[in-house]
């Protein structure tokens, strides 16, 4: 980007510019304050189209001259709006023969470090000759190394001639923030030298925040002295102009509006006089598409917009909507922790839900105010981990079914050979239960004042509740609907609150301040099924890793794990990336809902692991298993034919199932190929063992101690070591933003790999019945098997993990 913006210096003044049809810098700028990069975003786009990049949302302003000292005159003005991306402004100037009006479109994007703009202008007027105005073409650039240093460039080129201009820009900000910047332009037309330049040089000085005092000198020895002053989304300014004798000649004024802007002023709001509604109704999931995906609440924004009412001081109450929300317990929990943490800072938390069950209510527990409506139904089962066997089915259908397990808990294939779980899975299921009702007991508990005894009895005696019942048990404070929202909050917080939508509140609306690219720490996501190209989708992951690895600007890495496992090469070869990457900079993993098989080998390497006590992880071995046509398809009707060269190329080979694409092997596997299997399969084995005992620097018999494929909760996990801290993804970003090296209180950004599903979702189904049998976890689990005939499968069967249906 360096290289680029000196050959556009390069190209800028190495031209002769002639003629007068591109107006001078200054004529145009005249309302400008300063330089446009180096206060205030300029015009808008309008002065330097690079402007627009860093435009955090859509604002205009109106501007204008007075007609000499007459203050309340209005001689030329100009009307100016933009957003990140793109801008419009149109000037209108005149003196005693003619007024001319200049528009212009912009367009403009790039880095907080490097930023590059295009506008096309071209003007109207009366009294006005056809070469004393043409067409034009801007382009502009603002380069910010670091904090302390503004370059800005803008070439103006007629289209209609060989007339240009060029101008430059610095800034300087001493101390390395917006207390003081010192800034100089210069600009070249016509058929001058570089000694005939016009210029201005001065300083901005911030007084308050929000309150900016100018001062501008020029070539000439005209001068400037102006005042700006924000209130938060909306500012005002005034400048005065002199002469090089010190009498004034005019006067500038300028009201904004839209983008929100730090302001001494926001300190004047009342404080707690303002709500956040969240309503999450839909599901809560990592990732959306951009388009039509409106019931889709991304979870990281979700704890980001808490943490940001918990810090914005106007915010009194966060209002949560927990009608028809399908989220996973372990992201609940993670929510319902960013609530409590916003009650520690002073906010009320306020939870309403018509129908709830133990996922819903263990997130409502946490507010202040439960309400629940009148006519709504609570059901507090507690919980349970359930399979259904189908050995008695594959028998009847005519398949036969061979399990190769070889370690006690890697229970994944066992109800298809039995009708009964086994005595090691009955167990590492039964203890993740317990694990997950003493969770959530101990937080309704501490939340409603309940005794363990007492939750008991409400879970074993009570199980369903109405909206009254619900009320005499304490289980919620009152009743009401969401409709009601206005009077449910006045009635809690004593007075009428406005509403504040999350895009307002402070850290989501307001600009960063420092120049210069910031630090940032990437989330990266690794969801589903551990596969080459599609769930985490391997191939792409280890891309992603290996190109962070060398990102400077990338300070750490959070790897957000949700995933059963799948593919041992897949998940190695994340595994290794991953690894790569924690040698060059800290790379903390998060692991959501379950993180097990598969799923806990990409995590292994990471620099700390952190878990909710609720994921599931672990789950640390290799299982197989083998269907076979044992007169499936003579009870349907069908038959498999084949020919082929080689002792075993008829493996997997069999009829395919219609709509579900599933292949039916025809044939058990042969005595010598199964002992090839077995000896793939704990060989695989041994290779996870040495690799999580090297990324989790435990000894080998130490993790095959816990392992044998035993999956855990993460409170258990972090007891036995595969864990290293019980927290969330914000835990996470904090951990990794202290082992970056970040100050405290240093500005950074964040960004998400992938961002978002896609633009729009494609997959329309020709058949309904068909895409849900598709979506079904179960069913991708069998042609995952299928598809991977005497595979050796770091995976987790659907069931013992919870899901945001369960």
């Amino acid at each position: 980007m360096r290289r680029l913006f000196f050959i556009f210096v390069l190209f800028l003044f190495s031209v002769n510019v002639i003629a007068q049809p591109v107006p001078s810098y200054y004529s145009r700028s005249g309302f400008l304050m300063a330089p446009p990069g180096s206060f205030n975003d300029g015009l808008l786009g309008f002065s330097n189209p690079a402007n627009l990049q860093f435009l955090k949302s859509f604002e205009s302003r109106f501007i204008w001259d007075t007609d000499g000292t007459d203050r309340f005159s209005i001689h030329d003005w100009g009307v100016f709006a933009g957003t990140r991306g793109i801008g419009l402004g149109v000037l209108r100037q005149h003196n005693y023969t003619r007024t001319i009006t200049d528009y212009r479109i912009s367009t403009g994007g790039g880095s907080d470090s490097f930023a590059f703009g295009l506008a096309y202008g071209w003007s109207r007027g009366h009294r006005v000759a056809e070469n004393d105005r043409q067409k034009l073409l801007s382009a502009g650039a603002i380069m910010r190394p670091n904090r302390f240093l503004s370059l800005g460039l803008v070439g103006n080129f007629s289209l209609q001639s060989s007339a240009r201009e060029g101008v430059a820009e610095i800034g300087i900000r001493p101390l390395g923030s917006p207390l003081l910047t010192l800034f100089a332009d210069g600009a070249l037309y016509n058929d001058e030298q570089l000694g005939e330049a016009r210029w201005s040089a001065g300083g901005v000085l911030q007084v308050l925040q929000g309150i900016q005092l100018v001062g501008r000198y020029f070539h000439d020895k005209a001068f400037t002295i102006g005042l700006n002053v924000e209130f938060g989304h909306s500012g005002v300014a005034a400048q005065s102009h002199f002469t090089r004798d010190k009498s004034l000649a005019h006067n500038t004024y300028m009201i904004r509006s839209g983008g929100m802007k730090r302001s001494v002023f926001t300190k004047l709001v009342p404080k707690n006089s303002r709500v956040l509604p969240i309503n999450l109704k839909g599901r809560v999931d990592y990732l959306n598409y951009v388009i039509i995906d409106k019931n889709t609440h991304r979870f990281y924004d979700l704890l980001q917009n808490i943490k940001s009412a918990a810090q914005d001081p106007r915010v009194g109450a966060i209002a949560v909507n927990l009608s028809s929300a399908l989220l996973l317990p372990e992201n609940a929990w993670e929510i319902r922790e960013a609530l409590k943490n916003a009650q520690k800072s002073g906010k009320k938390i306020i939870a309403f839900f018509d129908s709830a069950n133990m996922t819903e209510y263990h997130l409502a527990s946490v507010a202040d105010v439960v309400v629940m409506d009148p006519q709504g139904i609570l059901m507090l089962t507690g919980y349970a981990a359930s399979r259904t066997f189908f050995k008695g089915t594959l028998e009847k259908l005519g398949l036969g079914f061979d399990e190769w397990r070889f370690f006690k808990y890697k229970s994944a294939y066992e109800n298809y050979r039995l009708d009964h779980m086994s005595d090691a899975d009955r167990k590492q299921r039964q203890d993740y239960v317990d694990s997950q009702y003493e969770l959530v007991r101990a937080d309704i508990s501490g939340s409603r004042t309940f005794s363990d005894a007492g939750f008991d009895s409400l879970i074993d005696n009570g199980v369903l509740f109405t909206a009254e019942q619900a009320i005499k048990t304490g289980l919620v404070d009152t009743l009401g609907r969401w409709t009601d929202f206005d009077d449910i909050v006045k009635k809690i917080m004593h007075e009428s609150a406005v509403k504040i939508s999350s895009q307002e509140l402070l850290s989501n609306a307001l600009p960063l301040q420092q120049w210069g690219e910031k630090p940032v720490i990437a989330l990266v996501y690794g969801l589903g099924v551990c596969a080459m190209d599609t769930g985490i989708r391997a191939r792409w992951l280890e891309k992603v890793f290996l190109k962070l690895k060398d990102q400077k600007n990338v300070k750490a890495v959070v790897f957000r794990v949700d995933s059963p496992g799948g593919d041992v090469t897949a998940s190695d070869v994340v595994a290794e990336a991953l690894k790569k990457c924690a040698e060059k900079k800290p790379v903390i993993v998060s692991q959501g809902q379950v993180a097990g098989s598969g799923g806990y080998w990409i995590s292994m390497y990471g620099d700390e692991i952190i878990a909710a006590p609720n994921t599931v992880t672990g789950s640390i071995g290799v299982i197989g298993g083998w269907v076979w046509d044992k007169g499936f398809g003579e009870k349907l009707g069908m038959t498999f034919d084949h020919v082929q060269r080689g002792a075993h190329a008829d493996i997997g080979r069999g009829i395919k199932l219609p709509l579900l694409g599933i292949t039916v092997p025809a044939r058990n596997l042969t005595i010598p190929e199964r002992k090839r299997i077995e000896f793939m399969i704990k060989d695989f084995y041994n290779s996870f063992v040495k690799k999580v005992a090297a990324g989790r620097h435990l000894s080998e018999d130490k993790v095959r101690e816990i392992a044998q494929g035993h999956f855990y909760s993460g409170k258990d996990g972090l007891d036995i070591g595969l864990v290293d801290k019980l927290g969330g993804l914000m835990t996470a970003l904090a951990v990794a933003k202290e082992k970056a090296g970040l100050k405290p209180k240093a500005e950074f950004r964040i960004i998400e790999i992938p961002r978002n599903k896609g633009f729009i979702n494609l997959q329309v189904p020709a058949f309904p019945v068909k895409s849900g049998i598709e979506n079904d976890p179960v069913i991708r689990y069998i042609k995952i098997i299928t598809q991977n005939p005497g595979k050796p499968l770091p995976m987790m069967v659907p069931g013992s993990y919870p899901t945001a249906e369960e």
